[in-house]
């Protein structure tokens, strides 16, 4: 301050600088500060003075004006620090985004501010979140690289400004920034860069809607609220990746947690169906283990398609498509709630398992349930080797029974290690299916051989079946229906029996191979039978048939009958017979009234049945009235031939 500042020459200098600095203590406006020299001109001041007064507020409005600017920057320091802080607080990007722009437009008072985000992917960037913008068109506008004063910030990382961008040239305009910014009703208008080091984020602007100059204190305003923003924004971004990250990585702990728990699961469902198969369990032990382990019923067949085993589930035939589709594809398929898997040993078809009740089978389940089936696999595999010993060594034993290539006592023990006792009374049957391969049928023989406790096997291309029974014929007919479901085609049987001990087991085959032979030729195809059921031709065929047995199946109700009451039935047929079958004739012979000969054979029909006259029936009438009629002292032998016989039949002669 001059020397007339420092030594006022009277008081109105000296009144006039206390009142300037009073001014410059409250932080008065500037505008004031002229008020001391008015004042002092008024009082008529001296020059000296005036001068020294002038001089002092020249000073003074100086010293104002750095006070107002650093308060201005205290204010404007402070509220970066609060928006600073107020961001950190903030970790939702969208949130960090709007607080930015809200904050710029009560930094600046501008009516418009907005950001814009780079997208390195498509080489330009667009627009991501305004405040106090009214046009749709500017929010969703996008500039390229270079274009318009955003897009020449994004390119260069250096803030610009315009005073009316419409007008100004230093830009490149294009009709969709232009149209947008006309649309909004934008002239002045500051963008500075979001940088995060060297690397361009995207771009803040302030804009109004008159056209003016924005200050350079302004722009550096503007600029360093950026750059907090850009801070913001990218820990914004991390945190908000580090969230997608920690929840990917949880996910992903709860899929591999998921999945080792499955695998543990299946590991220790595979180790427990392997230990049953390797500890000798049956296939019905492994159906229930997959039923428990899968909470559902389960149902095994072979690859013909006969049941194996079930447990917790209804009988029901496999599906054929659905363990073709199985077999091809290699998993389990899922048929109309059901799920059917094929049970494979390299590409043969061993057969099938089928899951029924967990029709929601998920991904894990419906592995292990594959994996049931390899264990399956491995029992079938382990069961088809151990009965292909089993039959071979009793296809062998069979061998020898029907061929005689060994003593008794060595084929009985041999028979006994089997659990077949010889000495019990056994039927030979010989099987044929014409539709059916006949792998199938042996295959079918060798199970019911094993139930039982008999012996099946192939000799002279025939499949044979021992078992234990004393009624061939009967059990030649269970045999024949039993075997039709199994195989699944007509079993024709020819039976022969009993036999006890090994050295009846050639003669008893033979005969149930002719008697299969006329079951043929007869046209009974599927049907079961001993050479006694087929009447004459038993007779005819048989080597050791029993010709009593014969008679009295055949005519015996006649002859016992006329025992009984002493009439003369079997006389009056033998009459019948020889006349031609002619009743007048027969009254003839007989020298009786033609209804006595009436009377008599509507008993005979009664005894023997309506049919009795048909051709086929009489002829095996006939013939069993010559056998008795020629049996010596009117018996019936066994027609052994060799004078032997089980027994006779005392059937006696007409009278």
């Amino acid at each position: 301050m001059p020397s007339t500042a420092k030594n006022p020459g009277n008081g109105q200098a000296f009144t006039a600088l206390r009142q300037l600095l009073d001014l410059l203590a409250q932080g008065a406006p500037l505008d004031r500060f002229g008020g001391p020299a008015e004042a002092a001109r008024e009082a008529n001041a001296s020059d000296a003075d005036a001068a020294a007064i002038a001089e002092a507020t020249g000073v003074a409005l100086r010293i104002g004006r750095t006070l107002s600017q650093h308060r201005r920057r205290e204010v404007e320091l402070a509220a970066l620090f609060d928006t600073a802080g107020d961001l950190a607080a903030l970790r939702d990007l969208d949130a960090v985004l709007r607080a930015i722009t809200h904050r710029a437009k009560l930094l600046l008072g501008t009516d418009v501010t907005y950001l814009s985000l780079n997208d390195d992917e498509a080489g330009d960037t667009y627009m991501r979140v305004t405040d106090g913008c009214v046009s749709a068109a500017f929010q969703q506008v996008r500039l390229g690289m270079g274009e318009g004063l955003g897009g020449l910030v994004a390119e260069t990382a250096r803030p610009y400004t315009t005073g009316d961008y419409r007008e100004d040239t230093r830009f490149k305009h294009t009709t969709p920034i232009d149209s947008a910014v006309t649309e909004e009703g934008l002239r002045a208008i500051l963008g500075v860069p979001l940088r995060l080091g060297t690397r361009v984020i995207g771009v803040l602007y302030a804009a109004d809607r008159t056209a003016r100059t924005f200050t350079p204190d302004e722009v550096a305003l503007l600029s360093s609220l950026a750059d907090h923003a850009a801070i913001a924004i990218d820990s914004a971004r991390l945190l908000e990746e580090t969230r997608s990250a920690l929840v990917d990585l949880n996910e992903a702990s709860q899929t591999i947690e998921a999945h080792s728990q499955a695998m543990r699961r299946a590991e220790d469902a595979h180790d427990r169906l392997t230990d049953l198969v390797l500890r000798g369990g049956d296939i019905a032990e492994v159906a229930t283990a997959i039923g428990t382990v899968l909470q559902g019923g389960t149902l095994i067949h072979d690859a013909d398609g006969a049941e194996l085993a079930r447990a917790g589930a209804d009988p029901q035939p496999p599906s054929a498509q659905a363990v073709a589709t199985s077999r091809a594809g290699g998993r389990a398929v899922p048929v109309r709630g059901t799920w059917v898997c094929a049970v494979l040993a390299g590409h043969e078809l061993l057969g099938s398992i089928a899951l029924t009740g967990r029709a929601d089978l998920g991904e894990a389940d419906r592995r292990l349930f594959e994996r049931a089936s390899v264990v399956t696999a491995l029992l079938l595999l382990l069961r088809r080797s151990v009965a292909e010993a089993e039959d071979r060594v009793r296809g062998e034993l069979l061998g020898d029974l029907l061929t005689r290539a060994a003593d008794s006592t060595s084929l009985s023990a041999r028979a006994r290690r089997l659990k077949v006792n010889l000495g019990h009374p056994h039927s030979v049957f010989v099987l044929r299916a014409e539709t059916a391969p006949r792998q199938r049928l042996l295959a079918a023989a060798a199970r019911t051989a094993q139930t039982r406790r008999g012996l099946a096997g192939l000799h002279h291309d025939d499949v044979v079946l021992v078992c234990p029974s004393d009624t061939p014929s009967a059990c030649a007919r269970a045999l024949a229906e039993e075997l039709r479901h199994t195989v699944g085609a007509p079993v024709t049987v020819g039976a022969a029996g009993p036999v006890t001990g090994p050295p009846g087991f050639a003669d008893a085959h033979a005969e149930a191979r002719r008697c299969l032979a006329a079951l043929r030729a007869l046209g009974h195809d599927g049907a079961g039978s001993a050479l006694a059921d087929l009447g004459f031709l038993g007779v005819l065929l048989g080597d050791q048939t029993d010709l009593g047995g014969y008679v009295r199946q055949t005519v015996g109700a006649v002859m016992e009958y006329d025992a009984r009451r002493g009439t003369e039935l079997v006389h009056t047929l033998q009459v019948y017979f020889s006349v031609g079958m002619s009743q007048s004739r027969a009254r003839e012979a007989l020298h009786v009234h033609i209804n006595t000969v009436v009377q008599r054979l509507d008993r005979v029909g009664q005894l023997l049945g309506a049919d009795w006259q048909t051709p086929e029936r009489v002829l095996e009438i006939q013939l069993a009235l010559r056998i008795a009629r020629v049996s010596p002292g009117g018996t019936v032998g066994t027609g052994r031939g060799d004078g032997q016989g089980r027994g006779d039949s005392r059937l006696g002669e007409p009278t």
